[in-house]
């Protein structure tokens, strides 16, 4: 079957996630077609796998504006753009309200398997350009399907692929053989099925982001509660504690972020959690009692653990992608005009760049990857991040460039300084240009604007600058 002309395509968007979405939305609002395909039976269907958790961003900071655009019609009424929305609230009352507006442009149960250019392999030059796309998929049912589209918008995130504890990037060794006692994600500890898993027992939590702050408050709440007497943490971390550990505390202009921090710092203080610095896991073995025991590259054997909650941030999967060219970062997965301004090996506090369609484009015109999947491995990403670059993006795409370029974005401040903790030794306070915040004072949580300990899931949790 011969593709059409590629001006009569939609516009493939691989995820009906937040930016996804959003992405759909603006395409809806210049008059291009998007088709949205979702591997799951919902929208937001990642985000509905931590509909426990609350976002750290409000409700003023987690919806777009060209989505609400689409939505008002309908009689969508915007939540308190001062509150905060837990995952679940994110799903229930935006996302499927807006996907529900898109209709038929949005697929469920539609897996992409591959990306490429009709008639053409990476390898082939000639008349590259001029052919459309052509995404292979795969359908709840298991039967494929192939669809040709004119631009191709990879907004699938990195939720999917967790990364491993092992302290060089690849899964330790007894890693997989131990997952029944494993977990990638911050456990709902309101479920009484998962709450008995971890009552009164010890559980290591690996990593130093904003979701090991939220299992670290959330173990440390068990613990003072009558069935959770016992309940003990051991917070594992590749670096040292320096001032910036806890993240920013009053420093950071997204209050409950920096509330966030405060929460894990309480659970250290007041002795419901023992922190473990420098430890990068090499090996996972069990005793003789089936518990987990965690050994570091240096030789170091930690205590007997019943669990083990991996928080060490994401990373792209690139698989369905390897016949298209893509420009990536050798470091980060993500693209290379995008890397050096999130690079935590280099990016210190203050905002990141605001940016948009040129730092998001690749050797394969017309492909583009947006929203925490365009950051690779790299941490700190905010839903507003992703608005605004499908904004540009699909500005770019109607070839309005005047729009496209125009990036209007101011990111609020982390109160953070130094990289995500590359090094076991901890780093000082201060760095070049004096903008660290003082290490934060322990503050009583649970007022507001933060009720209880909250995340931005919406951000990979692997630590990094912006904590």
């Amino acid at each position: 079957m011969n593709a059409p002309a590629t001006t009569e395509l939609p516009v493939v968007v691989i995820g009906a996630g937040p930016t996804g979405l959003a992405a759909a939305a603006h395409l809806v609002d210049r008059g291009i077609e998007p088709l949205v395909l979702e591997a799951g039976p919902t929208a937001g269907a990642a985000v509905s796998e931590w509909a426990h958790v609350r976002l750290f961003s409000t409700w003023g900071e987690v919806t777009d504006p060209a989505a609400e655009k689409l939505l008002a019609p309908t009689g969508w009424a915007k939540p308190d753009a001062a509150t905060y929305p837990s995952g679940g609230d994110w799903a229930e009352q935006y996302l499927q309200p807006l996907a529900d507006v898109l209709g038929e442009r949005v697929r469920f149960g539609a897996t992409v398997t591959g990306v490429s250019r009709v008639g053409r392999d990476r390898i082939v030059d000639a008349d590259r350009e001029a052919q459309p796309f052509v995404v292979h998929l795969r359908k709840a049912d298991g039967t494929e399907e192939r669809l040709f589209a004119r631009a191709v918008i990879d907004a699938s995130g990195t939720w999917t692929t967790p990364s491993p504890v092992g302290g060089n990037g690849l899964p330790a060794l007894g890693e997989k053989a131990a997952t029944d006692r494993v977990t990638y994600r911050v456990p709902d500890l309101k479920d009484p099925a998962v709450r008995a898993r971890y009552a009164g027992k010890r559980t290591a939590v690996i990593g130093s982001g904003a979701s090991a702050f939220t299992a670290l408050a959330y173990l440390a709440d068990l613990a003072k509660t009558d069935d959770g007497t016992g309940t003990r943490a051991m917070w594992i971390l590749r670096r040292g504690i320096s001032g910036s550990t806890f993240g920013g505390g009053t420093a950071d202009e997204l209050p409950a972020r920096g509330a966030l921090g405060l929460a894990a710092k309480a659970a250290v203080d007041d002795g419901y959690a023992d922190a473990v610095t420098g430890f990068r896991t090499e090996a996972i073995e069990r005793d003789g009692d089936g518990r987990l025991v965690l050994m570091a590259e240096d030789g170091r054997r930690l205590d007997s653990v019943d669990e083990v909650i991996v928080l060490t941030g994401f990373r792209p999967d690139l698989s369905f992608l390897s016949e298209v060219r893509l420009g990536l970062d050798e470091r980060l997965q993500a693209p290379v005009e995008l890397a050096p301004l999130i690079d935590p090996n280099q990016h210190s506090c203050g905002t990141v760049y605001p940016h948009g369609h040129r730092e998001l484009s690749h050797p394969e015109q017309g492909i583009y990857l947006v929203g925490m999947k365009s950051y690779g491995r790299a941490p700190t990403f905010l839903a507003m991040t992703g608005y605004e670059q499908v904004r540009s993006v699909v500005a770019a795409i109607a070839g309005d460039l005047e729009s496209a370029n125009r990036v209007e974005l101011t990111l609020p401040e982390t109160g953070v300084c130094g990289g995500a903790g590359l090094f076991d030794q901890p780093e000082a306070d201060a760095v070049a240009g004096g903008c660290c915040a003082p290490a934060p004072a322990l503050v009583q949580i649970g007022s507001a604007p933060a009720a209880e300990p909250v995340a931005a899931s919406e951000q990979a949790s692997g630590g990094g600058c912006c904590g």
